[in-house]
């Protein structure tokens, strides 16, 4: 009996160490629901469990020390703490849903992000290729979205109201001087920039952020990628073009080189033109970009880009009009030189508390331009930028943001000879602050202040965005905000005592995201004013109205203008309901009325139609590798100026000016894509069809200057095809 008393002492020490414990508790979320499935451990040890249904847990431990219990669930932020072993209570756990999650409240009025995944991508660089009717052409896809209209025959973005002034491309948060090809007479041009450069795309069709200014309607913002995704040699080859790409990269850099050739002749020689071409568009150009790691968290991006392209045309010019040649038919010769560079540093510190993106660019654009007797109209633009935004995070994903900017803007124009030339100093700094108040609500707040040399003019433009969360899927958002932009340079080149154009902004939003597929609504109002007006009448009076598209403003300005666009917009996607499936709807409905250029009354501008809608449809065969999307836009009738409709005495009436409208523009296409491998070489071979029914679609009409002659402006082509393939020697897909 001793003995075994004395071994019975010797164990104690083992049973207390071999002793378990048991945890309990609960895991809720902020509305005290159920997390089921939460994995609750103690930090250092295999110990833990999963929660059951009601969230409960239960698990035994050995010890009697301290030991920190860790719960995590996917979308909540991850919860530790110290307990006391033995627990003698049950433990509560409440989890808080992560801040950049989908079930979060983000800021959306206004704009449509395409670039983060957490927050529903909307257009992916993969979207605006595989769009029938974009013809890969970012700008192109973008006039398909809700909010902006298609306008065929000028290039642009055209948005709520707005026109292609009114509306900025920006790169890396750098303005871009020169976005599309050089424009020419009733054709419109591409986007100079392809879309796989880029890892991002937002639209803002209005109320945007107050680190961007200068535009009074909508934003284009780009965001370039940060590393090559591919290594080797690219070749392509279609009716328009051939192109050369070679990529290379490591963990710490990465090149990316392009050289290309283009000349339209063999499109042409198959596409029946109803332009007359007295030189075959032609083209080359070449890009080059680097990227840098310059640290753990350092990196620097470097763009160039050339292009030199030439054409020669046939264009109808009113004021050319004569006996014997009634429409004013005029030979016009053009030549474009485009240089484009680039360079953003990004980098952050204090654990990513700090971030700073800087960016500095230069651009220079000349055209050389001779049109009807050898009239000279060269033009050239030369823009020098330099960015710098330093934001601090906080904590609950709040975040505060300083940033200024400053360019310098040199412009040339020479019409019949008489050369104008002006430059301008701009530079503007801005505050925003995003706040976020618990998981429902999120508030953004900010002003920009700006100055601009040629004008001599100063203002600060406030802004303002908040979002509430309604249900787990849905939110309404709403913006407000005041917009400024310096008038066009042409007014400028010979006033330049105007002042600011102006607009307000008021935009309400509610959408839906569940389950890959996306419903949102949208109402504006906005209202302008300080527009520029145009006075070409005797003693300063308003005068006849010229239609003349080509025109140069030469009469008396002032601001005086107004006018307002209110609307709203609709889109639906749907990823889900059919597998290999996916489409969207867009209707933008726009009221609009303006007081401005050579307008004697406020109307409806000719580059507004009432009613947009576009439905685009993409399928994917995944077994014979094959993708096809088809297109259909419709657009309702623009107004035109009529001169038959003048009131007593040749005057505009209210109700009269700009009174007719274009037939409704309707447009389906068609693309299809192939994928396969020849010798373990990557090929894609595509083909596109515009205007498919070969619908004879009208843009504008003008008037001969009797006005007893009514001419038509069209496509370059009612139906058009295009095929091609490319290459990626050595690469499998």
């Amino acid at each position: 009996m001793k003995n075994l008393f004395l071994l019975a002492i010797l164990l104690l020490p083992l049973a207390a160490i071999g002793q378990t414990v048991t945890i309990r508790g609960r895991v809720l979320d902020e509305r005290s629901q159920p997390l089921p499935g939460a994995n609750v451990f103690l930090r250092g040890t295999y110990d833990g469990a999963n929660t059951d249904s009601s969230g409960t847990f239960r698990f035994t431990t050995s010890g009697n020390d301290t030991a920190t219990l860790v719960v995590t669930f996917v979308g909540y932020e991850p919860f530790a703490r110290k307990i006391t072993l033995p627990a003698t209570a049950d433990i509560i756990v409440t989890l808080r849903e992560e801040a950049n999650m989908l079930n979060t409240v983000v800021i959306t009025a206004g704009s449509f992000e395409a670039s983060d995944e957490k927050r529903m991508t909307m257009l992916k660089a993969i979207d605006i290729v595989t769009t029938a009717g974009a013809g890969a052409d970012i700008t192109a896809a973008v006039n398909l979205m809700p909010g902006a209209q298609r306008v065929g025959e000028q290039e642009g973005i055209f948005v709520r109201g707005g026109s292609a002034q009114e509306a900025k491309v920006v790169i890396d948060g750098l303005i871009v001087q020169n976005p599309f090809f050089s424009s020419l007479p009733d054709v419109q041009q591409r986007g100079r920039f392809q879309p796989f450069m880029f890892k991002g795309t937002a639209f803002s069709t209005g109320g945007y952020s107050a680190q961007y200014g200068q535009a009074l309607s909508g934003l284009l913002l780009l965001n370039t990628t940060d590393k090559a995704s591919n290594n080797g040699l690219s070749v392509s080859l279609n009716l328009a073009s051939t192109g050369l790409t070679y990529d290379q990269a490591n963990e710490k850099s990465s090149l990316s080189a392009t050289a290309y050739y283009g000349n339209l002749k063999p499109l042409f020689t198959l596409v029946k033109q109803r332009v007359t071409w007295t030189r075959t568009p032609e083209y080359a150009g070449t890009s080059l970009t680097y990227r840098l790691k310059t640290g753990k968290t350092g990196l620097l991006k470097l763009y160039g880009m050339y292009t030199d392209s030439q054409v020669g045309m046939i264009f109808r010019d009113p004021s050319a009009a004569r006996p014997g040649n009634e429409l004013g038919n005029s030979e016009l010769q053009q030549r474009n030189r485009n240089l484009f560079l680039t360079g953003t540093y990004a980098d952050s510190w204090d654990s990513g508390r700090w971030l700073l993106n800087a960016g500095a660019s230069y651009s220079h654009d000349t055209d050389q331009i001779f049109a009807g007797a050898g009239q000279d109209f060269g033009r050239f633009s030369e823009r020098i930028q330099a960015r710098a935004v330093l934001t601090r995070l906080l904590a609950n994903n709040s975040s505060l943001l300083f940033g200024n900017e400053v360019s310098t803007v040199n412009l040339g124009n020479r019409v019949n000879g008489t050369p104008y030339s002006i430059s301008d100093h701009y530079g503007a700094v801005f505050f925003e602050s995003e706040s976020y108040l618990g998981r429902k609500l999120a508030l953004r707040s900010g002003f920009r202040a700006e100055y601009t040399s040629i004008i001599g003019r100063f203002n600060i433009a406030p802004r303002l965005s908040v979002a509430y969360k309604t249900g787990p899927y849905s939110q309404v958002s709403a913006a407000y905000g005041q917009f400024y932009q310096t008038p066009d340079y042409r007014y400028l080149f010979r006033n330049t005592d105007l002042t600011f154009e102006h607009a307000s902004h008021l935009i309400l939003n509610f959408q839906h995201i569940n389950n890959q597929r996306t419903f949102r609504i949208e109402g504006f109002h906005k209202n302008y004013d300080q527009l520029v007006r145009e006075f070409t009448g005797v003693n300063g009076s308003v005068g006849p109205f010229d239609a003349n598209p080509y025109r140069f403003p030469w009469g008396a300005t002032n601001n005086g203008g107004n006018g307002y666009a209110q609307g709203f917009d609709v889109f639906w996607r749907d990823q889900k309901t059919i597998k290999g499936f996916d489409y969207w709807v867009t209707y933008s409905y726009v009221d609009t009325k303006r007081l401005f250029q050579q307008y004697a009354v406020a109307a409806q501008p000719t580059f507004v139609s009432n009613h947009n809608l576009s439905l685009i449809t993409k399928r994917n065969f995944e077994k014979i590798q094959t993708n096809v999307s088809m297109t259909y836009a419709f657009t309702s009738g623009r107004p035109y100026y009529n001169p038959n409709r003048l009131g007593p005495g040749g005057s505009e009436t209210p109700g009269q000016f700009m009174a007719d409208r274009t037939p409704a523009v309707h447009n389906l296409s068609l693309m299809a894509s192939h994928v396969m491998n020849i010798k373990k070489n990557f090929v894609i071979l595509y083909a596109t069809v515009d205007n498919l029914l070969n619908t004879p679609n009208v843009f504008a009409y003008r008037y001969t200057p009797n006005g007893k002659t009514r001419y038509s402006v069209g496509p370059q082509s009612y139906r058009s095809f295009f095929v091609g393939g490319m290459i990626m020697l050595n690469k499998k897909p």
